[in-house]
């Protein structure tokens, strides 16, 4: 298959802050202890899309990204990763290795995706249609906030609910209208042609955008070149295909398509004898098919946007958020195990070999417990997530938390719907509740803390 993959892996996302650093970028952010950019690169090797380019944002968070790939993917994958500036944008980032981008069709895909949903039916999809471009359409998560999403309770009450509202045609194959983040307290501007070329339109509120886009290559750059104030590909450049399919500026395989005022008499026999080819070829034509056809003979450009649209008993979630970070870690030891790629024991849960437990200590079902990390007496751990080589006092209580690598967690402490990073120390009888402790912090002992970031101040 023709494609070419760009893997947007993003750098140190700064609403990741404190649980993203400089030694931990995003794309290496842990999930059930593997980088979240390892779930999109083996959904692609699964699909046999193995040429690939990993675009990174920040000049050292790539060196860390590509170190880890070729020593996890060396045989496996065919990686080029690419180092572009911080900030630029979804658009921006393609913008800056638009040259290295060759053929016929470009898959684009965020590294923060969790998923199971194939990218090859996607591609299938899009070739299928001859679409200028496909996005995957997915069912918006239960819980959580909003994708923007602050963890706290404060914030979800004061801001409007905030919705992707997307337009389908009865087939439920293109893609009429997409608002991202819309509050729905507001109007929706829908434009007439496209409803009266497709007659009626079903509007939905509960599928979002997945981020995994297929795109003809002479269509994307094309917007990239002449759109340079575009600079998301969710906001900017998949709106602007929308609004625009039944006024196409853009060149299909590179080559301009028939003007809308053109030669009328040439066209008008050419015209009748396509749409004979058409409704010979096609139970039920698209209406592009028919529109692009136009009245008194004249030919008007269009282009398709397709959807791809995932079956609801899959998962597919982003990686967006704190909150998000925690959800996806508790999904995927949980009802999501299938995506862990680890085999679980009788008792529900992943407990390494070489991992030691005190006595009368007990770790719960959906729960993981790394490599050479080591608890003591009277511990309990639920619905939770302990990376590689920590050390675990006594009488400590886990629950629905992700403690990552060489933490050091002295007795008696209480952790709830926490993120502990990598390197922490916490002292004796410290209670932590709702709370992100960032890389190489150190809490005191007896601290309390509730809902609160916890990090070194950056030099």
């Amino acid at each position: 298959m023709d494609f070419q993959v760009v893997v947007l892996a993003g750098g140190t996302t700064k609403n990741l802050i404190p649980i993203v650093s400089k030694e931990v970028p995003k794309a290496l952010l842990p999930v059930a202890n593997r980088p979240v950019l390892s779930y999109v690169l083996e959904l692609l090797e699964q699909s046999n899309l193995k040429d690939l380019i990993v675009v990174v944002e920040g000049q050292d968070a790539a060196v860390r990204v590509g170190g880890w790939i070729s020593g996890a993917y060396v045989d496996r994958l065919h990686v080029e990763v690419a180092a572009v500036p911080e900030d630029v944008g979804t658009a921006g980032s393609l913008r800056a290795i638009a040259h290295h981008l060759t053929a016929k069709d470009i898959m684009v895909v965020s590294g923060d995706l969790v998923s199971d949903v194939p990218p090859g039916a996607v591609a299938a999809a899009h070739r299928r249609h001859d679409a200028a471009v496909t996005a995957m359409l997915c069912s918006a998560p239960v819980s959580g906030p909003s994708e923007s999403g602050s963890s706290t309770g404060k914030d979800k009450t004061k801001k409007p609910g905030r919705y992707n509202i997307i337009g389908l045609d009865p087939t439920r194959q293109f893609l009429l209208y997409i608002a991202t983040g819309a509050e729905v307290e507001k109007d929706i501007r829908i434009q007439k042609s496209i409803l009266r070329a497709v007659g009626q339109m079903e509007i939905q509120a509960d599928l979002m955008d997945a981020h995994l886009y297929a795109f003809k290559r002479s269509v994307l750059q094309e917007v990239l070149d002449q759109k340079d104030t575009f600079q998301s590909l969710k906001q900017d450049v998949l709106p602007y295909l929308v609004r625009s399919q039944l006024k196409s500026e853009v060149l299909l395989n590179g080559a301009p398509q028939p003007e809308e005022n053109g030669h009328q008499k040439g066209n008008s026999q050419s015209n009748q004898a396509m749409l004979s080819q058409i409704l010979a070829n096609a139970s039920t034509p698209s209406f592009h098919q028919l529109y692009g056809l136009g009245t008194n003979g004249s030919a008007r450009r269009t282009h398709k946007c397709c959807v791809y649209i995932a079956d609801k008993s899959k998962y597919c979630v982003r990686l967006n958020s704190i909150q998000a970070f925690s959800d996806i870690n508790r999904d995927v030891i949980g009802e999501a195990s299938h995506l862990s790629g680890y085999t679980f024991s009788s008792h529900n849960n992943i407990i390494h070999p070489s991992a030691e437990l005190g006595s009368k200590t007990t770790v719960g079902p959906h729960c993981m417990l790394g490599e050479g990390s080591q608890m003591g007496d009277k511990c309990s751990v639920k619905r939770s997530v302990i990376g590689r080589h920590c050390r675990i006092g006594s009488n400590v209580k886990v629950a629905n938390s992700v403690i990552m690598n060489h933490v050091a967690i002295g007795d008696g402490c209480s952790i709830q719907g926490s993120v502990i990073c990598s390197n922490v120390q916490l002292q004796e009888r410290v209670i932590l509740k709702d709370c992100q402790v960032g890389a190489g912090f150190v809490v005191t002992a007896g601290s309390e803390c509730k809902g609160e970031a916890l990090a070194k101040k950056e030099k």
